[in-house]
C-alpha cells in the first residue's frame, strides 16, 4: 500500500520571484496564477522566504519600509521535501499556519510547491480506485484475507465494510488500515467475526502478599 507523496501532488513549475521584485509585480503574479503566495529565491534557486497575500495587505496597511520581495517576505521559508507523505506536509502547514510549502531537493533548490489545494486532491480520488486499493492491497495482500471475506462499498470516499472475519481482533485492524488509504473520508464498520479471540487470554492468579510466586503446575519447568 503506497501513500501519495509530496512529489506526487506538488506543482513542479512553481511561480517564483527574486528578492528585488516589486510589490506590484508580486500582486499581479498572485492574481494571474490564482495563488495565495509565492516563494522568493536567491540566485541559486534556493527559497529564502515567501510573500503571501497577507504580507501584501500588511504592507498596504502600514505603508512602511521598502516594497520589494525581500522586505515583504516571511523568512526563513518553511519548506517540504519531495519524499514527505501528504500527512506530514499537511501537519507542517497546520503547525506553521501556512497554506503553501516550497519543495526543495537535497541541495535545497526549489523543485516545486505544494498547497492545501493540492492536498485536497487526495479526497477527490475515484471511488472505484479506493475500492480496488482496499480490496487488493489492504485486505488481500497485506492482511491475507480471501477476496470473498469482506464486501467493500465506497460512496464519495465513505467506505462501508461488511462480512465475517475469522477472528474478532482482525476487525479493528482492517478498519484502521482502510482509514489510512488515500482518499478515504470515513469507514463504516459492519464487520462480524466467527471467533472472539479478544477474551481468551488466560489469567494468572496473583500470589498472596509476602508469599513467593509459584507458577501453576506444569508451567515454568
Amino acid at each position: 500500500m503506497r501513500h501519495r507523496s509530496v512529489a506526487d501532488l506538488m506543482t513542479p513549475n512553481a511561480v517564483v520571484v527574486q528578492p528585488g521584485t516589486s510589490f506590484r509585480v508580486i500582486a499581479r503574479l498572485l492574481d494571474e496564477y490564482d495563488i495565495t503566495a509565492v516563494p522568493v529565491v536567491d540566485q541559486d534557486e534556493r527559497p529564502i522566504g515567501v510573500v503571501s497575500e497577507a504580507d501584501l495587505l500588511r504592507r498596504r496597511t502600514t505603508k512602511a519600509g521598502p516594497s520589494t520581495a525581500d522586505a515583504l517576505m516571511t523568512s526563513p521559508a518553511v519548506v517540504a521535501r519531495p519524499e514527505w507523505s501528504a500527512v506530514r506536509a499537511a501537519r507542517t502547514m497546520e503547525k506553521k499556519k501556512v497554506k503553501r510549502l516550497p519543495v526543495v531537493d537535497e541541495s535545497g533548490r526549489l523543485i516545486g510547491v505544494i498547497s492545501r489545494r493540492d492536498l485536497v486532491q487526495l479526497f477527490l480520488r475515484r471511488d472505484r480506485a479506493i475500492q480496488e486499493e482496499i480490496l487488493e492491497e489492504v485486505l488481500t495482500c497485506t492482511m491475507g484475507l480471501p477476496p470473498s471475506a469482506v464486501t467493500v462499498e465506497v460512496d464519495d470516499g465513505t467506505v462501508t465494510l461488511s462480512g465475517a472475519l475469522e477472528r474478532k481482533s482482525l476487525v479493528p485492524m482492517a478498519v484502521r488500515m482502510c482509514e489510512s488509504v488515500d482518499g478515504v473520508v470515513e469507514v463504516i464498520d459492519r464487520l462480524t467475526a466467527v471467533h472472539d479471540d479478544t477474551t481468551t487470554r488466560r489469567s494468572v492468579p496473583e500470589p498472596a502478599r509476602g508469599a513467593p510466586y509459584r507458577p501453576p503446575e506444569g508451567e515454568g519447568a
